[in-house]
């Protein structure tokens, strides 16, 4: 005997809720694009303070300490380090490109998370600024090189 479509949606497990509240921001650059979600609070498995990228802590993610300083910037002239969660998936670009879309969209985060405290120290530094050189195009009869 056929079951009723009423019958199957009530035998379906209920989909778990994450009742955790964060802000979804986007950073580009080049081709490189940074998802970035910011908890206020934390989020359930992770601390605060902890950034996740791409699954890794981002100290394996970028493991230079040059990187490290860049992508700590914004959150050490915000006085954020510590206080947020971060969880980002990045894709595309290079390793460069990658950590410049980073630092784009936590600085994005951070702004949509208290626009009067933060954006006007973020933009004087330079981190609100979306870079939009892009890769040149390759030209006719250059042997598959742009120049």
């Amino acid at each position: 005997m056929p079951r009723s479509k009423k019958t199957e949606i009530q035998e379906k497990e209920p989909k778990k809720k994450n009742n955790n509240k964060f802000i979804y921001t986007v950073g580009k650059r080049k081709e490189a694009v940074a998802r970035i979600k910011l908890y206020p609070s934390g989020n359930g498995e992770l601390k605060k303070g902890d950034i996740i990228v791409n699954g890794k802590k981002i100290e394996d993610y970028f493991p230079h300490q040059v990187q490290k300083a860049k992508y700590l910037e914004p959150l050490h002239i915000t006085n954020a380090i510590g206080k947020y969660t971060f969880t980002v998936k990045i894709s595309g670009g290079g390793i460069s490109s990658q950590l410049d879309a980073l630092i784009l969209g936590i600085s994005r985060a951070l702004s949509a998370l208290d626009r009067q405290k933060y954006r006007s120290v973020l933009r004087k530094k330079g981190f609100l600024t979306r870079d939009a050189r892009g890769r040149e195009r390759r030209k006719v009869g250059m042997g598959g090189k742009s120049r």
